[in-house]
């Protein structure tokens, strides 16, 4: 008789039951006690994998094919993700670095697979393993406003040379294990490969844009086409005799420029995230045999391939970075950023060590030292990148670069147009008291806006009665307008989407900000199903201020404004907060909380002289926005910056948060949200401000607005 154990290992339903329960706890277990989650994904695939419980069998299909999609799925958001924006700007030194930093490890773990008895063809598999990297510490450079050093940025190009060079290695090695070697067969193979790639990266660019300008708002049909352009892209490398990781990743190149930072990236990454690529990590898991792998770390022989490899990869990339930093003229702080940020070894090496693995090109022991190297890399290369990075130089902005994009001054006639959708009417008035305030010492004036939902048949009784009920809205809107003093001109509009029709209408009055009242609906839900917020937020061609005010914005009298980022970015953010103190001759309050663990600069003086540095920057940043009459600094030290803002909050009236752009990060692997945290932990009145910038969705203040490479609405610190 069958025990119950082998019946479930053979419902195809199980596996899939268990990998969803193993995502949705295991991860923020492994987060919890500060390792990564990725880390807790491959323990529970060696836990349940053949080689422990055996719930997850390696025969299994339905395993096979969840892991497949999510290797594919890896290697197209880490395509996705690569920012050839920023790639543009140094290109031509983004590429030298890059072929520093692809060519210089290639040679290095190409000697290491030969002298431990490999053949060329898997010695060089091994030595393009070295050769790609994965920017896992972008979040910290990110956040400590670094992003605009020249080097940082040109080893954030120099990724999407050397993971595509990666790739081609690896499609020519399986190729040419594949079959019979010939100089004639490697030609065609090579030929094909040009051709498939010409197709791929100008065929598929076009065919997204063109769809995605006629599809309009479709968002449902757009993310089809995005699914559909990866697995036809995945098929078609398979038919050429490449692998498909290598279509994937191109796929991914492909559709940036068309699906650009809005909804449907966002949609497209987090199914990828949450689901998908969690699933390629436990099957990842699920092929450790433990005994090999402690054998591997045990054993001379294998123990010193080991070795060899993580130490040829730490020495190769650190090689590669000093070759780039001679030619470029970099000091040594830029040089050690960019061998730190360019060591981390993830979503390509892991997905091609698979290939490789599954090809029988690459053994066993080359797929354990890969897992070590990879646990070494990822925790070592962020630690270098957090104590090098605080003392970067960036060429500062002037303050009207930053605070200009709030048209304070800069609308015509030095007039203020605020845009105040009006939905509910028990937070009606008090985001109308807030515009007023705002509007009130420049000659501005606000729109109340209402959308009401459109209908096929513009005579549907539904649209009669939303359109009463708008105006009814919009009347009590403009007689409170009235009493305080202000201008209105009430808005109705009818659109098919709320949030579009809120960017739309804001576009066309010429709006400087939008005020929007604080959704009910954030963190795993959101992110989800989306939220009105999220894609204001996305399109908005203005700044817009999301609110949750307990109390009338008139009677404020003391307002925190938690700043992490030393940075000019930070300026508009204080600006704001000054223009609101002084209708309400409220008080300014910055605050900064300093990791006790700092690094950087300071890490090795007294905390106090840690302080005083960046009490010094502060008030140089306060002086630039109000020189008259400056805000009070407050620095306190705290390691749990969420707890740290909340106990110091309870004595303000009013929080001012600055929202960043959220990525995913680990190619594409994140799990936890900060901002329900957040917002349960303050007790007084929010405004959360967004920055008029695509792709930008609700995070908090602090992190660098130059697209933030890190899990959602992760709220930082600055350690220098």
């Amino acid at each position: 008789m069958e025990t119950t154990l082998q019946v479930l290992q053979k419902e195809p339903i199980v596996p899939f039951v268990v990998l969803l329960a193993v995502i949705l706890v295991v991860p923020p277990l492994f987060e919890r006690i500060r390792l990564p989650g990725l880390v807790g994904l491959l323990a529970a695939g060696v836990l349940l994998g053949p080689n422990g419980l055996g719930l997850l069998q390696e025969k299994s299909q339905a395993l096979k094919l969840l892991s497949d999609i999510g290797l594919v799925y890896l290697m197209f958001v880490a395509g996705l993700e690569v920012d050839l924006e920023q790639f543009n700007k140094t290109k031509h030194r983004s590429i030298g670095f890059g072929i520093c930093t692809f060519l210089v490890p290639l040679i290095v773990g190409t000697i290491v697979g030969r002298t431990f008895g490999f053949g060329w063809n898997a010695s060089i598999l091994i030595g393009s393993l070295f050769a790609s990297h994965t920017l896992l510490a972008y979040p910290i450079v990110s956040r400590l406003g670094v992003v605009g050093n020249e080097a940082v940025t040109i080893t954030i190009g120099a990724t999407i040379f050397t993971d595509i060079a990666a790739l081609l290695v690896l499609a020519v090695c399986i190729g040419i294990h594949a079959g019979d070697f010939t100089p004639l067969k490697l030609a065609t193979l090579l030929g094909s490969l040009i051709i498939y790639t010409v197709v791929i990266l100008f065929g598929f660019n076009w065919a997204g844009r063109e769809f995605f300008r006629r599809s309009g708002d479709e968002e449902g049909n757009q993310f089809l086409f995005v699914l559909l352009a990866v697995f036809l892209a995945a098929v078609g490398a398979q038919l050429i005799g490449v692998e498909k990781i290598v279509g994937a990743f191109l796929a991914g190149l492909a559709v940036n420029g068309a699906l650009g930072h809005g909804p449907v990236k966002e949609k497209v990454m987090f199914v990828g995230s949450v689901l998908f690529i969690p699933i390629f990590f436990v099957d990842m898991g699920s092929l450790i045999n433990v005994p090999v792998f402690i054998r591997s770390l045990t054993t001379p022989q294998t123990l010193g391939l080991t070795v060899a490899i993580v130490l040829g990869l730490i020495l190769s990339k650190f090689l590669a970075a000093f070759i780039a930093a001679w030619m470029y003229r970099y000091n040594r702080r830029e040089m050690m950023v960019m061998w730190s940020l360019s060591m981390p070894q993830v979503a390509a090496t892991l997905a091609a060590t698979l290939v490789g693995f599954r090809a029988n090109l690459l053994t066993e022991n080359v797929l354990n030292s890969v897992i070590v190297l990879m646990l070494v890399t990822s925790i070592l290369g962020p630690i270098l990148t957090a104590r090098f990075a605080p003392d970067l130089v960036v060429a500062d902005l002037e303050p009207e670069e930053v605070t200009g994009s709030l048209n304070w001054d800069e609308s015509e006639g030095n007039s203020l147009t605020v845009v105040v959708p009006v939905y509910n009417p028990k937070t009606e008035r008090y985001l109308l008291e807030l515009a007023a305030l705002l509007v009130r010492s420049h000659s501005g004036c606000i729109v109340p806006l209402s959308i009401a939902p459109g209908h096929i048949h513009m005579n549907d009784p539904q649209i009669t009665n939303t359109l009463k009920r708008s105006q009814a809205l919009l009347a009590a809107a403009v007689e409170l307008s009235r009493e305080m003093g202000v201008e209105a001109k009430p808005l109705i509009r009818i659109d098919d989407s709320i949030a579009q029709g809120i960017n739309r209408a804001s576009r066309e009055q010429n709006a400087s900000l939008v005020v929007m009242g604080w959704g009910r609906r954030m963190g795993f839900q959101a992110r989800l199903f989306g939220s009105v917020i999220d894609s204001v937020l996305w399109g908005s061609h203005c700044p817009v201020a999301i609110s949750r005010l307990l109390e009338s914005p008139t009677t404020i009298q003391r307002i925190l404004v938690p700043i992490e980022n030393l940075a000019p970015r930070s300026l508009w953010v204080m600006r704001f907060a000054q223009v609101l103190a002084e209708a309400t001759q409220a008080q300014v309050t910055l605050l900064h909380v300093s990791d006790p663990t700092a690094t950087g600069r300071f890490a090795n003086r007294p905390g106090a002289a840690r302080i005083a540095w960046v009490r010094s920057q502060l008030e140089l940043l306060a002086d630039k926005v109000s020189p008259n009459s400056p805000p009070q600094i407050e620095i306190v030290s705290d390691d749990d910056v969420v707890r740290a803002i909340a106990s110091v909050s309870k004595s303000y009236d009013l929080v001012i948060l600055r929202s960043s752009p959220r990525r995913t990060s680990a190619g594409g692997l994140a799990v936890s949200d900060i901002m329900p945290r957040m917002a349960e932990r303050l007790t007084c009145s929010v405004i959360m401000l967004g920055e008029p910038q695509p792709g930008a969705t609700a995070g908090l203040i602090g992190v660098d607005t130059e697209k933030a490479k890190q899990p959602p609405f992760e709220l930082g610190r600055a350690e220098g």
